[in-house]
């Protein structure tokens, strides 16, 4: 039986107070209360899509905005997916995904490189869903693949509804992760010429 795939943290800064803790193998379940109630919602996706285990408690700076909550809560999971999947061993390390919403199709694909970058093209009709700022939606990208050593590309195919297209990226990525971080039988020890990520 292979070890544990799963990290917990903290991250207490002058703006944020988050606790994290996922299990990569898990079944899809989640517990989340950032503050923020649709980025809660989005998570929700990674979680279940993903079918990992993640439980989060944030507190923010809210009477600023949302975008420091978003954003260490991207750190945070950054960070504790690079834990969990440790060295790599026996994992397929790419992952992709093109997920439909109704009308908006995005495609996600990423690569556990150790060279973390977000490259992201999406293009939202609002500024807003609610009261989330759509540009969250990139910021909390950019900090998950920094901090993780993902290689992540992100892309609207087609769409029309703010909240479909970040719904079906947020989907997309849970999936994406989901078939990155899968243990292979056929692998054996890192997944590179290198032998090293």
């Amino acid at each position: 039986m292979s070890a544990p795939r799963t990290a917990s943290l903290s991250r207490q800064t002058s703006e944020t107070d988050i606790t994290l803790s996922l299990d990569l193998d898990g079944d899809g379940s989640s517990q989340l209360a950032t503050g923020v109630g649709f980025f809660d919602h989005m998570l929700t996706h990674v979680a279940r899509h993903g079918l990992l285990n993640l439980q989060i408690t944030a507190k923010g700076d809210y009477h600023i905005d949302d975008h420091h909550t978003v954003e260490d809560v991207g750190i945070c999971l950054g960070q504790a997916l690079k834990a969990a999947v440790g060295d790599k061993k026996g994992m397929t390390r790419y992952g992709d995904a093109t997920v439909p919403m109704d009308e908006s199709l995005v495609l996600c694909a990423l690569d556990f490189s150790g060279r973390g970058g977000a490259h992201i093209a999406l293009e939202f009709p609002d500024t807003r869903i609610g009261t989330f700022a759509v540009e969250l939606v990139e910021e909390f990208f950019h900090a998950v693949a920094r901090e993780a050593g993902l290689n992540l590309h992100i892309r609207l195919i087609v769409g029309k509804n703010a909240h479909h297209i970040a719904e079906a990226t947020f989907k997309a990525f849970g999936r994406a992760l989901r078939q990155a971080v899968a243990l292979d039988s056929r692998v054996t020890g890192i997944p590179s010429t290198k032998g090293v990520l």
